[in-house]
């Protein structure tokens, strides 16, 4: 009870703080309400001020949301502009560098720096577009706001200037284009630099060495590599043209001084020099040498390096370069002196220029079509043509007026020495040649060639008759110039030394294609003479002193005809003195019969006249000449004449054969002239037996006076 009593009491304590806690509350918000009373007049007084600013700013507000989202699609494409703008100026720094000290570094400088100007030129197009239309919305929604304006309008404008700076990049004075003329002189740095001349004339060595000289002279692969990086780059911007101008300049200047090296003065020779054979002659050996070095060798390289350096971007740059440098550096040259030599006079010696000619052109053929096969070598295929067609048809006018040539010598006088002519000795060196492996081939290829162009066949013996009608004309030319001696020994002479002339062929080509027939006519021939020159020229003057009759003779008749006998004699030997045999075994033959014919008979007549001196001292002074003296004199009959230049002017054994009325000058093959040599040891033997037969019993008939 008492517990109760207490809590209740405790219960009636707190509720009466609670009402004086609330009752103080309620006295402080009374207050409070009294003082907010003026305040809330005051906010009621603003609030239609208030209320129109919320209204202008809820309408700013939605005008702003409306051209939210063209704010947003602005501002990425121009923020992107604006960062590879900056990019592009650093790399714009980065090509102002030489390109020489890291070439592979620089164009990929180059290649990112273009493809930024690319993103420019896409980008700041779009991007002014979208800054155009925010403007647009800024003024259709009234937004009066300047601030914004002249940002819009200040953005504008960079854009525009970062879209100027792309098109400018690219034109002259650019960095771009200055960054492409900084290739092309690296370009022809490259090129310079390693520019080195073909030793074409030190390439007739081993092939390890020719390889080694042709090395040198190349391009080395780093270099390529970088040649080829280059030309890529500047064609993928078209920019090859000049590069290619380089190339060809720097290249062609490069074969000049190898071709400058092998003396091709001659190429440039005046025209009217080519109607000189015997000048053109050694040329055109030259010609065809120089020609195989040039194919073989120096194209062949430009050829080579002009596909590796443009493999890259196709065969036409490297095609079209190689035609410019063939054509500038000389080869165009080479043809043309080609030309002039089959426009020059059509000598018969020309016609083994001419073969030469060809077989080199016919030996080059595949490198020809191989190199000059492409349509930028038009002009160097149809100029190869022309001189072809050109060789052709004068070689084969030349072959079929052969005959005729040498008819027309006809006219001229015999060698007054009664030495083989020099037409003779060149006519069958000259078959003899065309006969030979050498130029046989060559010659039917021509005619093959020649027939096919007039729709004709071939046919195989125009080569052996042609030949057939040449020495059938040189037997009437012969036969003409030995009836215009008036001395019949000399006219003898004449013919003995040509009948021996052709005897010594056998074994030759032409020896072979006339027959063994012709050639032992030849043999009976040179007999006949030999014989009938000892007969004409000495016989009278053996028969003055022969035995016959002196011992019946006083001493008177003897002086007589010892007289008799040294006038004939010095008349003879000095006649004859002027005479030559061209070959030595039969000069040394010849001279040796005359010596065992008359020698004998001279000597036994001495004896009988040295009885007569016995009596008569005074009939020694007419004894004119010893034994030995007159043997001496027999024995140096008939020898050829030496030139200033201690050459011989007549025979096999002559080193070259000038025969003015054929205008030409040749070199006899001097193997074709041991081959003689040869031959005339080895008949030597046979042919002495005959010739001593002949003499001894035309000496035996001739003892008699005449």
């Amino acid at each position: 009870m008492a517990m109760a009593e207490v809590e209740s009491i405790e219960n009636l304590v707190l509720a009466r703080q609670l009402l004086q806690t609330s009752l103080e509350k309620s006295r402080a918000l009374a207050s409070a309400l009294d003082k907010m009373g003026p305040r809330l007049e005051k906010i009621n007084q603003r609030l239609p001020s208030l209320e129109a600013t919320a209204r202008s700013i809820s309408m700013q507000q939605c005008a702003f949301a409306g051209i939210r989202g063209h704010i947003d699609c602005a501002i990425g494409p121009a923020a992107a502009v604006l960062k590879v703008f900056d990019t592009a100026r650093e790399l714009e720094k980065s090509l102002l560098s030489d390109p020489c000290s890291d070439l592979f570094n620089y164009l990929s400088i180059m290649k990112r720096f273009e493809e930024a100007l690319r993103f420019l030129a896409d980008n700041c197009e779009l991007a002014i577009k979208w800054l155009e239309g925010v403007f647009e919305q800024v003024e259709d929604n009234a937004v009066t706001n300047d601030w914004y304006l002249l940002n819009v309008k200040k953005s504008l404008r960079i854009l525009q200037e970062l879209q100027v700076y792309e098109e400018r990049a690219r034109l002259d004075g650019g960095p771009l284009s200055a960054a492409f003329e900084n290739l092309e002189i690296e370009f022809k740095r490259l090129l310079t630099e390693n520019n080195v001349p073909l030793a074409l004339d030190s390439l007739a060595t081993s092939a390890a060495e020719q390889a080694s000289i042709i090395a040198s002279s190349s391009l080395t692969v780093p270099v390529i590599q970088k040649l080829q990086a280059i030309v890529e780059k500047l064609n993928s911007d078209n920019q090859l043209e000049m590069c290619m101008s380089v190339y060809v300049d720097v290249r062609s200047s490069n074969a000049k001084q190898s071709l400058h090296a092998l003396g091709l003065d001659y190429l440039e020779m005046s025209i009217a020099k080519f109607d000189d054979v015997q000048t053109v002659e050694g040329y055109i050996d030259q010609w065809s040498k120089h020609l195989v070095l040039a194919m073989k060798h120096l194209f062949e390289l430009e050829y080579r390096l002009c596909n590796e350096v443009f493999k890259k971007i196709g065969s036409d740059a490297a095609m079209g370069c190689f035609s410019k440098i063939a054509s500038h550096s000389g080869i165009l040259a080479f043809l043309q002196f080609g030309k002039h030599v089959t426009e020059s006079k059509k000598d018969p010696i020309k016609l083994l220029k001419l073969l030469d000619m060809f077989a080199s052109l016919n030996n080059l053929r595949m490198d020809f079509n191989r190199l000059f096969g492409g349509e930028d070598c038009i002009e160097i295929q149809n100029q190869t043509r022309d001189l072809i067609k050109k060789i052709v048809n004068g070689a084969c006018e030349i072959f079929w007026q052969l005959p005729l040539q040498v008819e027309l010598q006809r006219r001229s006088s015999p060698p007054s020495d009664g030495s083989v002519p020099k037409l003779v000795s060149f006519v069958t060196c000259y078959c003899n040649q065309l006969l030979s492996d050498d130029y046989r081939p060559i010659l039917t290829e021509i005619l093959v060639i020649h027939q096919s162009w007039k729709k004709e066949k071939y046919q195989e013996g125009l080569i052996p008759n042609q030949i057939y009608e040449i020495m059938k004309e040189i037997g009437l030319n012969l036969d003409g110039w030995t009836n215009a001696y008036e001395d019949i020994s000399l006219s003898c002479l004449f013919m003995m030394n040509n009948h021996f002339h052709f005897c010594n062929l056998e074994g030759t080509k032409l020896g072979d294609l006339m027959g063994d027939s012709w050639l032992t006519s030849h043999e009976q021939y040179r007999d006949f003479y030999a014989a009938l020159y000892l007969k004409k020229s000495w016989g009278r003057i053996l028969a003055l002193i022969s035995q016959k009759g002196l011992t019946s003779l006083c001493g008177e008749d003897l002086v007589e005809r010892l007289n008799a006998f040294n006038e004939a004699f010095d008349e003879t030997y000095k006649k004859q003195s002027s005479w030559i045999i061209c070959e030595e075994c039969l000069r040394e033959k010849v001279c040796q019969y005359l010596v065992q014919a008359i020698l004998p008979v001279y000597r036994s007549y001495l004896q009988d006249y040295m009885l007569l001196v016995e009596q008569d001292a005074t009939a020694g002074k007419y004894l004119k000449y010893s034994v030995q003296n007159l043997e001496k004199m027999l024995s140096s009959l008939f020898q050829p004449k030496l030139t200033s230049n201690g050459i011989t002017k007549h025979g096999h054994v002559l080193v070259s054969v000038k025969y003015t009325g054929w205008g030409m000058e040749n070199k006899l093959s001097s193997l074709f002239q041991q081959k003689l040599r040869r031959l005339g040891s080895i008949k030597k033997a046979h042919w002495i037996g005959k010739i001593k037969f002949f003499v001894t019993n035309q000496f035996r008939m001739t003892l008699t006076p005449i």
